[in-house]
This record gives C-alpha cells, structure tokens and sequence, in this order.
C-alpha cells in the first residue's frame, strides 16, 4: 500500500490517540515497577500496528527512540521515563481535549496491566494511585466501574482466583489497541458477579437532576424513591435515556449483585455511558447517604 493511502491515519486527532495509548501502555505495562518479555512483545506490537506512519511527524522521531530503548528486550526505568516525557511533550492540549486524552490513556493503562495475562496486587494499588489523581475523569467511561471494581477487589487487600478472573474478564477488551473499539459487550457476563458498575463515592445533584431506580430497594417502595427525590428538586423517571443523570441500583442488602438481576436499564446506562453520556450508575446505599447529608440526618 502505498504512503498517501495512510493519509486518513495522519490527522492530529488520530496522532493524539495514539501517542495517548503509547504513553498509557507505557504506563500500564509498568505501573507495579517490573517489566517482562510479554510486556515488551507488546509494545513492538504497537510498533507494529503503526510502523506506515514512522514517516510523519511526531512518529518519525518517537518510533525509533521506542525501538532502541527495547531492541535489548528489557525497558528500563530510565528508558520508560523518557518515553513517558517524549509522549507528554507530544500531547496537545490545543487539540485534544483533556478529558478525552485521559480517558483514551485510562484505555491504553488496562490494556497494558492486561498484557501479560497476569494482574496482580501491585498493579491495582499503581492503577488506584492513577486513578485518585485523575478523578476529573469521573463520569466518564469507564472511569467509575474501573474505580468500584478494583476498589471492590482490593477490599481485602488481595486477589484471589475469581476475582483475577474477573479481572481479566473485565481488561480483556482493553488490550485490543489494533482499531478503535471499545468494550463492546457488557462489564458483566458469563453469569459473574460484579459491583464495578456503581459510581466510588459518588457527587450526587437532586436539584433539576433525573433519576431512574432498577432493582428492588432494601427500605422503601418506588414511589417513595420518587417522592423522596421530587421533594429535593429533582425528578423521578421510568426509562434510563440520554436525559437521565443518575440510575440507582437497589441491592436488597445483598453486595453481591449480578447483572442479570437487573437488565436493560443497567444494560441501556451502560451503552449510553459507552456513547460519552455521562449517566452515574450508584448503588442505594450511596443514594440513602446522599438524601440524609441533604436533609442533615
């Protein structure tokens, strides 16, 4: 194929992307301070997978400092700063948002962590301090279901089998940074429970705010969550859409929900929070508390 078939890879929005995933890979890859052999094939296949832009600028001189720094098959922690530096002096923010930028290295992070096959407990404490200086990507996708799951993991401060499993599960479509796809299936199947849907700590708005409830609440009746909500200015609705701020998840006291439990509307906030709609997903509990500090009980 010849160089001017390439000319639709070469805008600058498609260069950011990709020198986002690099410096996240980078990141992913070494966020518990060890490098192995798997680790590094896979940063050749990013090499790979954008070799026809080695020509253009900014490739032309980030591709070859890649490639010495891991033609000895080992990346130091001198070589992975001064990557990590080169890609942070690359990204602009004049033409790339940084919202966008940060959600695309959170991507391009999971897919690195993922790359060996192998997650471990060092890689989810590098992958929480990551996330805790970069909360302004809450809301976004997947930024709170990454933050409940590992949260939820972590819990006991180890991983045991299922829940590396579960891990993986999760990552898995991360690694794929051959195209621009995204999770397209779920954050939960194969029958798993999971509680990395619902919002950490969530900012919750009643005033002019939308909420949907799914599932069946462990205190009070639908129609007294809408009562609740319409008392603090908010407004309560039957369908999850574009519209809706929050979807509220009632639990029946059980911590260890599934996603069959509750269907479409987990299913539809999901899809929509893939699409870039910025529907918080909270558990009940999170909801109860946020009622009681409105109405200082």
């Amino acid at each position: 194929m010849k160089d001017h078939d390439y000319t639709r890879f070469s805008t600058h929005s498609y260069m950011e992307k990709a020198i986002n995933s690099l410096c996240g890979l980078i990141e992913g890859i070494a966020i518990d301070a060890e490098i192995n052999q798997s680790e590094v094939e896979f940063l050749k296949l990013w090499i790979s997978d954008h070799d026809q832009l080695r020509k253009h600028h900014p490739f032309n001189e980030l591709i070859p400092v890649l490639e010495e720094a891991i033609s000895d098959c080992v990346l130091s922690s001198e070589e992975r700063e001064d990557l990590q530096w080169l890609c942070e002096k690359m990204q602009s923010s004049e033409f790339w948002d940084s919202t966008t930028a940060g959600i695309q290295r959170l991507h391009a992070i999971l897919g690195g962590i993922a790359a060996d096959g192998r997650i471990t407990e060092k890689e989810m404490v590098g992958l929480t301090d990551w996330l805790a200086s970069h909360e302004h990507l809450k809301t976004c996708w997947p930024y709170d279901e990454i933050d409940s799951l590992v949260v939820s993991v972590l819990a006991d401060g180890k991983i045991d089998s299922d829940e590396h499993e579960l891990l993986k599960v999760f990552f898995a479509d991360f690694v794929s940074i051959l195209d621009d796809r995204t999770i397209t299936r779920p954050p939960i199947s194969n029958g798993i429970s999971i509680g990395g849907l619902c919002a950490v700590d969530p900012v919750i708005t009643f005033k002019d705010s939308r909420f949907c409830f799914t599932g069946k609440s462990s205190r009070f009746s639908k129609s007294d969550l809408s009562s609740i909500v319409e008392n603090l200015g908010g407004e309560c609705i039957n369908t999850v859409s574009q519209s809706t701020n929050y979807l509220v998840v009632g639990a029946d006291g059980n911590p260890a929900w599934a996603f069959a439990c509750y269907g479409r509307k987990v299913e539809k906030a999901v899809e929509l929070r893939k699409a870039g709609f910025p529907i918080m997903i909270i558990h009940e509990i999170d909801f109860h508390d946020a009622v009681n500090d409105v109405l200082g009980t």
